[in-house]
């Protein structure tokens, strides 16, 4: 509960801070220009490199790279604001005498639909929302890879729901609720399923451990979702983009709440260089931690922890 005390008190902070004229706009019918399609992507690359030859304190030299691609297709008329978006993001680190370790790895696939009744004259949207989540390659506990902790779909999010909008006429701020929001969580990895993985129902087995039913392959949710995005310039060429989401399941312990939270600083040195500061929360109830045992080579069950990633680079963006 304090990390969601934080967060209320985070989104306080924004909008006591906020600009009047920033937050709401005067209720004045805006031109209507006509459909209009707007498509755009952005590939990035940053690179970190640490070498040491003959250094006295020591050291490891060591080289990490991390790919990213954003490309958006956003539709706007006079009364629908439909946006979408494809998100992917692949990093690896190799260092000295050591095996190359992967550090980010995200396919994600947003779609967001708003409809404004009132001509555009009003910031408050009704909106439906689609969000689906996973990775490209298998995960590991390193050193150890020879057991994946995760493959692509094991684990996938869905979610899906609608609720109402506010700011869709402000490209900074946006906060959103839905009261019915499905989520779906798949783990198709037949292994990982029937270790119960990721929330879903594990596999029962007999005395001698032989499977008598599989694992289910997909957990399904109906909670209620609160997501707040705000995006400021702080300085000249110094952005800082804040994203929060918030889900409670209405069945399995209501009030417990998963968290996504992130906030990333842009630094932008020219129209090609830029660096990034990025610091990434989560917490899930149903992403369980494993303890080592007595016995080497198997693990007791412990509760979810909070995750937490952090990420500093310096690197390229293009627009195309």
């Amino acid at each position: 509960m304090k990390y969601l005390l934080i967060i209320l008190i985070t989104l306080c902070f924004q909008f006591s801070n906020a600009q009047p004229d920033s937050l709401f706009i005067k209720e004045k019918k805006v031109k209507y220009v006509g459909p209009q399609w707007k498509q755009e992507n952005k590939g990035t690359v940053d690179i970190n490199q640490v070498s040491f030859t003959n250094w006295n304190s020591g050291g490891s030299t060591s080289i990490s790279g991390l790919l990213g691609l954003v490309s958006s297709l956003n539709y706007t008329d006079k009364f629908f604001n439909w946006k979408n978006n494809v998100n992917i993001r692949y990093g690896i680190n190799k260092q000295e005498a050591r095996e190359t370790r992967k550090t980010d790895d995200l396919f994600e696939v947003n779609s967001n639909l708003g409809y404004n009744p009132n001509d555009g004259i009003s910031n408050w949207f009704y909106s439906a929302r689609l969000n689906f989540r996973t990775q490209l390659t298998n995960g590991f506990n390193y050193p150890n890879k020879k057991d994946p902790i995760s493959r692509l779909l094991a684990p996938g999010y869905l979610f899906f729901g609608g609720g109402m909008e506010y700011g869709k006429n402000i490209d900074k701020l946006s906060f959103y609720f839905s009261p019915i929001t499905l989520k779906a969580t798949f783990v198709l990895d037949e292994d990982l399923a029937n270790a119960g993985s990721f929330g879903v129902t594990p596999a029962v087995l007999d005395s001698e451990g032989n499977i008598i039913v599989p694992g289910d392959k997909v957990r399904k949710e109906v909670g209620v979702l609160v997501t707040n995005s705000y995006e400021m310039e702080i300085i000249e060429n110094i952005n800082v983009k804040n994203q929060v989401s918030l889900y409670s399941d209405y069945v399995n312990n209501f009030g417990n709440v998963d968290v996504d939270w992130r906030i990333d600083f842009d630094f932008k040195v020219n129209s090609f260089v830029r660096a990034t500061l990025g610091s990434h929360i989560r917490y899930d109830d149903d992403v369980k931690t494993q303890v080592p045992t007595e016995i080497e080579g198997e693990f007791d069950e412990a509760g979810a922890k909070v995750q937490w990633k952090q990420f500093l680079g310096v690197g390229f963006a293009v627009d195309f």
